[in-house]
């Protein structure tokens, strides 16, 4: 039984590659060893770790790999339902899929650009620690402190992808963002601080969408983020809009969609402040943070 990748369901594809590989170097493994437990070639393994790989995914080799970088029967079951469903254009974590194959971490290896819309808090890439351990803290009150240490420090290396050169980020924040207090006022302070910071980056911009430029051009849809990479060869390629939910998320990557949610982004992008504007909007929110 195989599945044969497609341009349109190829970032289950991605996933599956991330996943493989996040249990790969977990333990430690080669290539060479992971083919000898698999009863594969070495070629075979390299195709299942790549992504962009257009040969057909074979669903007992799958499970074979998969065990052979010891994957649980869940998790495997896990990267045989996305390899049998990859056209499907949709995605929703759970607690067998978390952290190791995290479709937003899969999707940002590869990106070389990431549009966000955020209504209400400061996105994960541009969050200080702070402001983000508080973030933790209010969504599962009763964690033990540990977990939320590696949450918070699973966030912020996150945000080891703006270091690369080829990635652009650009953020549009509801005024609103700034306004409602995260932790202390000096954790607000700081993130504002954060934000200006990160709006002097060559690769990095922000916008702030005033609350008199009337609704937002996304209408009542919440935070989202579109993240691509253009290459001419449609399977190197990659294009998905990703919408946040509550400890979960969902991605859609049916072109169509997607287009739909560039086009939103672009409106914002024309209705918010333009940058000048925003440092004025950024600096007076970060005053009122010292009263």
């Amino acid at each position: 039984m195989g599945v044969q990748g497609t341009a349109q369901g190829h970032a289950a594809r991605m996933q599956i590659a991330r996943g493989l590989r996040q249990l790969m170097e977990a333990q430690g493994l080669t290539q060479t060893s992971i083919a000898r437990a698999a009863d594969v070639s070495v070629g075979t393994v390299n195709r299942y770790l790549a992504w962009e790989d257009r040969g057909l995914l074979k669903i007992p080799t799958l499970r074979a790999i998969a065990a052979a970088v010891g994957a649980t029967p869940a998790q495997a079951d896990i990267l045989v339902a996305l390899a049998q469903t990859q056209g499907n254009g949709w995605w929703r974590e759970n607690p067998e899929a978390v952290p190791w194959l995290s479709p937003l971490h899969a999707f940002e290896e590869v990106a070389e650009y990431e549009y966000v819309w955020a209504t209400t808090l400061v996105p994960g890439l541009a969050q200080t620690p702070t402001y983000a351990r508080h973030l933790h803290e209010q969504e599962d009150p009763h964690a033990d402190p540990a977990v939320i240490d590696s949450r918070v420090e699973a966030r912020i290396k996150r945000q080891e992808i703006l270091d690369r050169a080829d990635m652009r980020l650009w953020i549009v924040l509801d005024h609103a963002v700034l306004r409602r207090q995260v932790g202390s006022a000096k954790t607000m302070a700081d993130q504002i601080d954060h934000l200006l910071d990160l709006s002097r980056r060559p690769r990095v911009t922000v916008q702030v969408l005033p609350h008199d430029r009337g609704a937002p051009a996304a209408g009542s849809g919440g935070h989202f983020l579109v993240l691509g990479r253009d290459d001419p060869d449609p399977m190197r390629a990659m294009s998905v809009a990703y919408l946040e939910l509550h400890r979960r998320g969902m991605y859609l990557d049916d072109p169509a969609e997607v287009a739909e949610y560039h086009q939103m982004f672009q409106a914002l992008r024309t209705q918010a402040a333009d940058s000048g504007q925003t440092q004025d909007l950024l600096t007076h929110a970060r005053s009122e943070y010292d009263a």
